[in-house]
């Protein structure tokens, strides 16, 4: 069983910055190819950023590309969301995801494609 729990989460003006976590429970995180949703309320789940098992192939929605970017630290079982440019229609809950696959570079967008997910952490900017 995978554990992931998101943190770095709050209130932020317009314009401003935040970077999200996503600490990651047991051994084999560098098996784990990891992505970041958000949810606002009403809306579908929406993909913004995915990374691949060694932090090789990265990938970002359109909507977010130029603002957002994914890292990882596997000595950590970190991953993180480099948030910047935030506006407020950026507002929603913000979940990391991990999708168990060995010796793989393959990145994955769908939320179905995805194995454990954390509890979320609530991003609000103001305007």
């Amino acid at each position: 069983q995978v554990q992931l729990v998101e943190s770095g989460g709050g209130l932020v003006q317009a314009g401003g910055s935040l970077r999200l976590s996503c600490a990651a429970s047991g051994r084999t995180f560098d098996s784990y190819a990891m992505g970041w949703f958000r949810q606002a309320p009403g809306k579908e789940r929406e993909f913004l950023a995915a990374i691949s098992q060694r932090g090789g192939n990265t990938y970002s929605a359109d909507s977010v590309k130029g603002r957002f970017t994914i890292s990882r630290d596997n000595a950590e079982n970190t991953v993180y969301l480099q948030m910047s440019s935030l506006k407020p229609e950026d507002t929603a809950v913000y979940y990391c995801a991990a999708k168990i696959r060995y010796y793989s570079a393959a990145i994955y967008r769908r939320p179905t494609e995805y194995d454990y997910w954390g509890q979320g952490t609530q991003v609000t900017v103001s305007s």
